[in-house]
């Protein structure tokens, strides 16, 4: 039970920072949690939102969490997440 509210919540999370911008320089080899698939895909379709990864085919809930969690992780002044469309 606690697994399931686990995820509905990261869900929830996803659909809330679905339109962040990824940085161009993202590090994906440094994102744990992620197979080498998954890396792979990221590093040949290089998309530019967390939505873009979303509708990559194979990339999992699971794999979208730890980008999110690592891009909302790793901001710095230099590399600043911000919403597609904002300002």
């Amino acid at each position: 039970a606690g697994y399931l509210a686990r995820q509905e919540a990261d869900v929830k999370a996803f659909r809330k920072d679905e339109a962040l911008v990824l940085p161009e320089d993202l590090a994906v080899d440094q994102i744990g949690g992620l197979s080498t698939e998954i890396r792979s895909l990221l590093k040949r379709h290089q998309p530019h939102s967390l939505g873009q990864a979303a509708r990559l085919p194979g990339i999992t809930p699971a794999a979208l969490v730890a980008l999110l969690r690592y891009v909302k992780n790793n901001r710095t002044p230099k590399n600043v997440v911000t919403a597609v469309g904002a300002g």
